[in-house]
């Protein structure tokens, strides 16, 4: 199919200072849990992205200094020449098919404890670290030799960025991190030298590197600059202030990388933030300077995109989370599927990689960063095995992921569903605040399935391990997912709490069928994810009084990891939710709970109508244990193989289910390897002491 000339704007090649892109898509700077650690994995993955048609392409954070660094959070590094090969490498799988590699240069500053190098911290000013863990550190202010000494630091860093390959810079002051932001900012910089005071004095040092960047390799790299579009509350820059700085430095840099806010502003997930969400800060600045603006806002639309080119807001679609979603974005719209995206659906999982210092994943895209550890391609598949078939049964994400790539590979696949619905769990859990964007994981995976030939789709067929051995598939796979506990294991208690039958207890899985408590509720949350708080909230909407109570010193406490927890204990707060942090529920009686401190077990009573139990799963693998209960009639019944996954096997995130379902798919009729490991990884070479 040929692209709508709707969309032929998205393809025209625009030039970044000495370089031009070939198309208006640029992958903005963006973590993924591997850095220094696994520079194989993302060069990788970036290879895939420069495959599937993006313009521009840039590595992650990469600190230039070992005099400001950001450990525990695994990024990359440019310290010195030996860290060259590495990005080299980066830059090389980034070019590939034409694009731009870029590599975004950071100083942290403020923001680097420098836990690893031990070095004392250099900001504009001197005040404690800024970190996501509150390091008890401080650090000192920059004197004038130290201004000279990190202008030298980032001109070493430019000469090796050429030496590896890059095409475009990017300096990093966005996000509230970085050198530059710091001495933007007002809230950061408060010298009383030629580098503080008025926004001209505060503008210094960022001219004084860019002019740098320029006199040292600015006739053959694009130098761009990432700013914030405002810092909300205290005494930080308005955006009225940034578009002065812009109006100020239009020509300085030859690209305004521009982003909202902190990082969980310009990240922020589909709960809260919708596309295009940073339209009105950035509208009107690409008429205040002669040099391209790039910006984000979670693209997943064509439309939308076209609109900001169309309408002068932006000059190239910046995206980091769309881009992991789908990597061949690009491509799909350039060959008229735009029925084939895998849309980005803003579930920040991604992000956790990061913040847990761990590989990044995706819930769309169970390949990403595993293009080079086990060789996964996003839209190519090996072709199947010696078997034919394949039932599948259950139709949540595990099991439409799992039967979407088997029949991909060739294989004749049945999926039987016991409901009337598709999507498992997706399919309940769209339904509640917030969450509807999540149904289109659901969503991409059926209408994939409706265009595939060898896909047999059976809706409410609850099938049992007698059915399942006279229908004779080759394969078994068995994604039926798991259920709620209502008897309060999970964390603080690994056997059933002491519960009075006369009190109503409610399972999120009894919410999302319809049976709502009403009156005084409790939502006792020992499970730390979404679930808890969205649950709080869909209680408030059907008028209920509802106290949260948690373990946890943080509503929602892991999703610290995917940037959304201070917006949940926002919007509790605003709805009128008690939240009660760092208590337990030791027992529930038939008018109130028993309510303990989680540091000095002192107990309180909690008068209550119902209480809501957001505890642990259970695996519903009934079905596979009858069948492994009977596997001496497998070969009979002309089964070679049974298998048991996702949540069905253990219960975890949505990512979890859609990974164990691609990888399913992936090894059905591969060799056993035995004990070896199913994934490559990088080994550090020892260093010989002489």
């Amino acid at each position: 199919m040929a692209r709508d000339a709707r969309y032929d704007v998205l393809f025209e090649p625009m030039p970044i200072g000495p370089v031009t892109a070939k198309n208006r898509f640029y992958q903005v700077p963006h973590c993924n849990g591997g850095g220094y650690r696994d520079p194989s994995a993302a060069a990788q993955m970036r290879s895939i992205k420069a495959e599937g048609g993006w313009g521009v392409i840039f590595t992650e954070q990469c600190e230039i200094h070992p005099s400001s660094e950001i450990t525990p959070y695994i990024e990359l590094r440019l310290w010195e020449d030996k860290d060259i090969p590495q990005l080299a490498l980066m830059a090389e799988k980034s070019k590939q098919n034409g694009a731009l590699a870029g590599i975004e240069l950071a100083y942290s500053g403020i923001n680097g404890p420098n836990l690893y190098t031990r070095e004392v911290p250099l900001a504009p000013t001197a005040l404690p670290i800024r970190t996501f863990t509150n390091d008890p550190v401080q650090a000192r202010a920059m004197t004038r030799e130290d201004i000279k000494d990190c202008r030298r630091w980032f001109i070493n860093a430019f000469k090796r960025a050429k030496t590896a390959g890059f095409d475009l810079i990017c300096l990093y002051g966005a996000h509230g991190f970085g050198v530059f932001q710091h001495f933007l900012s007002p809230a950061t910089n408060q010298r009383t030298d030629e580098y503080g005071g008025s926004l001209e004095n505060r503008s210094r040092f960022i001219r004084e590197v860019i002019s740098d960047a320029k006199d040292t390799v600015g006739d053959s790299m694009g130098i761009t600059l990432r700013v914030s579009l405002e810092e909300i509350g205290g005494p930080g820059f308005s955006n009225a202030e940034v578009r002065d700085f812009i109006e100020m430095h239009g020509d300085l840099p030859d690209l305004w990388d521009l982003a909202h806010g902190t990082w969980e502003d310009c990240s922020g997930p589909s709960r809260f933030v919708e596309e295009a969400a940073q339209h009105e800060l950035i509208k009107g600045i690409k008429a205040l300077t002669g040099k391209p603006v790039v910006g984000v806002g979670r693209f997943t639309s064509p439309d939308v995109m076209v609109k900001q080119l169309n309408s002068g807001t932006l000059d190239f679609i910046g995206c980091a989370r769309p881009s992991i979603a789908d990597p061949f974005l690009p491509k799909k719209i350039e060959e008229g599927r735009i029925e084939d995206i895998r849309e980005c659906i803003g579930c920040n999982i991604c992000i956790s990689g990061d913040m847990t210092m761990s590989i990044s994943r995706c819930t769309q895209n169970p390949t990403f960063m595993e293009e080079w550890r086990k060789g996964w391609h996003p839209e190519q598949i090996q072709k199947k095995g010696s078997s034919d078939n394949v039932l599948v049964i259950g139709a949540g994400p595990a099991g439409l992921e799992a039967a979407r790539a088997l029949a991909n590979r060739g294989y004749d696949v049945a999926l039987a569903e016991a409901g009337s619905e598709l999507g498992g769990r997706v399919a309940r859990e769209r339904k509640l605040p917030g969450l509807s964007v999540w149904g289109r994981v659901a969503d991409y995976r059926e209408y994939q399935l409706s265009q595939l030939p060898n896909v047999e789709i059976y809706r409410e067929s609850e099938l049992d391990a007698e059915q399942i051995l006279e229908f004779g598939f080759q394969n078994v796979a068995v994604a039926t997912g798991s259920t709620w506990r209502r008897d309060g294991v999970s964390r603080q208690h690994v056997m059933p709490m002491p519960i009075d039958e006369a009190m109503p207890v409610y399972t999120p899985d009894d919410l999302m069928t319809g049976k709502m408590p009403a009156g005084n509720v409790v939502v006792y949350d020992d499970d730390h994810y979404y679930m808890g708080g969205v649950l709080a909230e869909l209680l408030v909407q059907a008028g209920a009084t509802v106290t949260l109570v948690t373990p946890a010193a943080y509503v929602s406490e892991w999703t610290n990891n995917t940037l959304e927890q201070a917006s949940i204990h926002k919007r509790l707060v605003e709805l009128g939710v008690n939240i009660v942090l760092n208590r337990g529920v030791t027992s529930i009686a038939s008018d109130h709970l028993v309510s303990n401190c989680v540091f000095s077990d002192h107990a309180t009573e909690l008068q209550a109508d119902a209480v809501v139990m957001v505890a642990s799963r259970i695996g519903k693998d009934s079905v596979w244990a009858a069948l492994k209960s009977r596997e001496s009639e497998w070969l009979d019944a002309g089964i070679r193989s049974v298998k048991v996954f996702g949540d069905a096997q253990a219960p975890g995130p949505i990512a979890w289910a859609t990974y164990a379902g691609h990888r399913y798919a992936r090894e059905l009729d591969m060799p056993d390897i035995g004990d070896a490991l199913s994934f490559r990884r990088e080994v550090t070479e020892l260093q010989l002491i002489t």
